[in-house]
């Protein structure tokens, strides 16, 4: 820098500098307790220059944005004429809230029927002139029209009203709950059971409760749609075996454990999943075969009960009951109160520490709102009714044994298939599905395989039949896209003793007449 231009700093500059610094100086120090702030700094800038520096910065920059002009929303909004709004408003197109409907969902809907009036073995039917006897509902005991449980519900709802609207855990738990606890733990056979207010939702906290990610979980691949979510909302490790197929079982339950062995995994919490009674098969699980693989591998066995519990075994207590086998040896029972029970909700079933860890961990359990008393009595009433009219039992079994057998006639056989079609079964439901060889026979030019809109139209055209004639039966419904693996389209028959056994034996020619008329003028 070339300094030979800049003029040498005289006495009196100096002097005027050294006047102004010590007049700054005096000015500081008059202020109360500045001779602080000037140690702190001659000593900070002795130690930590840098600090002083960052703190001066900190210190400006604080001024400046002190002084800064304040920001205002919408100062750089543009400026529209109200023709510019109303042509913006009029171009507007808002999006719907749910997606329009296709020509399957609309077929759904118009062929949903609609009951006019009171449930019952044969209710009215919008539409029809006539009731119709209803094989579509879970009411195989009748107990819909069960006087002793209406009276026990009336008084209930008088004393205690509609509903706690409060979680079992905090102030939702009331006497005629823990009855009914009570009384699902001395009818399946076990130490103590739990409620959940809601039927779907208990299998699918049941399971996240004592699953978690790292754990193994071996699942029937065709269980139902609640359990399929319960695993899913576990996140721990799946495995599938074939619906009820035990050696399959087996070959997983082998392929775990020697892979454990060659990566010498750490031990997780392992259990099997099934179905007691399949909803989408209507096939019974070999029980036996589950307990005994069950103790050799060393897992927990969780197995739901909503289909069978009430209408299978000598007692209607479920698998244990028909196979005889401790319920202490199956370490969750989980069931729906909302099929035969004639009720609402659901139950697990289990030893103490089951239970009460499900208090704590079940989270349909803790945040939702406890069953209304008038149901819990429901149910602990007809749990009542089932273990003091077993014979009821009995005639359920004999009207599907006589509807079974009409259905599996020569005359139906190039139509359908029955699952389950035993006429030795003890399920009340069984389900129809249309033959695929049936299917194949009769494709289009254009077609490699029948859609499965089109087998629904084709079944339905069997029910809507069945209907003209009295009797109301439906397809079954799924949640197609969310299904693991969607079981084929069905029709879904539901045995009552509410019919008489002539009406139930009508019934069932009728369901074999409809069949045999739709299929045989199918695409002709």
């Amino acid at each position: 820098m070339d300094t030979s231009n800049v003029p040498p700093l005289t006495e009196e500059h100096a002097e005027f500098i050294n006047s102004t610094v010590n007049s700054l100086y005096t000015v500081i120090a008059a202020i109360p307790g500045s001779h602080h702030a000037l140690n702190y700094l001659k000593n900070a800038y002795q130690h930590d220059p840098f600090r002083i520096a960052l703190e001066l910065f900190l210190v400006f920059f604080a001024i400046r944005y002190m002084m800064s002009a304040k920001y205002k929303p919408h100062d750089n909004a543009v400026k529209l004429t109200d023709k510019e709004i109303d042509d913006l408003v009029e171009e507007w197109h808002p999006e719907p809230l749910v997606p329009s409907l296709s020509k399957y969902d609309k077929f759904n809907m118009e062929k949903t029927p609609i009951i006019m009036g009171a449930q019952s073995v044969k209710p009215k039917i919008a539409g029809f002139t006539k009731p119709l006897m209803n094989l579509a509902t879970t009411n195989y005991l009748n107990f819909v029209a069960s006087g002793q449980i209406h009276e026990k519900a009336i008084t209930t709802l008088k004393n205690y009203g509609v509903g706690s609207c409060g979680p079992p855990g905090f102030y939702g738990t009331i006497d005629v709950h823990m009855d009914l606890e009570r009384d699902i733990a001395q009818f399946l056979g076990t130490e103590q059971a739990i409620i959940y207010a809601q039927g779907f939702s208990t299998i699918s906290s049941v399971i996240p409760a004592f699953c978690k990610r790292g754990d193994i979980l071996v699942c029937d691949d065709s269980v139902s749609f609640a359990i399929q979510k319960g695993v899913q909302i576990s996140r721990s490790i799946i495995r599938w075996y074939k619906h009820n197929d035990m050696a399959d079982l087996e070959r997983v339950l082998e392929e775990i454990r020697m892979d454990d062995i060659v990566h010498k995994k750490r031990l997780t919490r392992r259990f099997i999943v099934s179905e007691g009674l399949s909803a989408n098969y209507g096939d019974i699980a070999p029980l036996d075969k589950l307990v005994e693989l069950k103790k050799k591998y060393k897992y927990r066995l969780v197995l739901d009960e909503s289909q069978s519990i009430g209408v299978v075994g000598n007692r209607g207590a479920g698998l244990t009951d028909l196979f005889d086998i401790p319920a202490a040896d199956i370490d969750m029972i989980v069931g729906s109160m909302a099929n035969a029970l004639c009720s609402s909700g659901g139950f697990c079933a289990g030893s103490e520490e089951i239970i009460d860890h499900q208090r704590l961990s079940g989270l349909a359990y803790c945040f939702s709102a406890s069953i209304p008393a008038m149901l819990a009595v429901s149910a602990s009433e007809a749990i009542k009714i089932i273990k003091d009219q077993p014979v009821a039992l009995t005639e359920l079994a004999e009207r599907g044994k006589v509807f079974r057998q009409t259905l599996l006639q020569k005359t139906l056989e190039p139509y359908v298939d029955l699952f389950s079609g035993d006429p030795e079964s003890p399920a009340p439901f069984f389900h129809i599905r249309a033959k695929p060889s049936f299917l194949q026979s009769h494709l289009l030019d254009s077609e490699t395989e029948v859609s499965r809109d089109d087998e629904e139209y084709l079944l339905q055209d069997v029910v809507d039949e069945c209907a003209y004639q009295g009797v109301l039966i439906t397809r079954t419904k799924y949640v197609i896209d969310q299904e693991r693996v969607c079981p084929r389209p069905s029709i879904k028959i539901s045995v009552t003793i509410g019919l008489t056994k002539k009406e139930n034996e009508k019934a069932a020619g009728i369901v074999k007449s409809a069949i045999i008329k739709v299929f045989s003028k199918w695409r002709k």
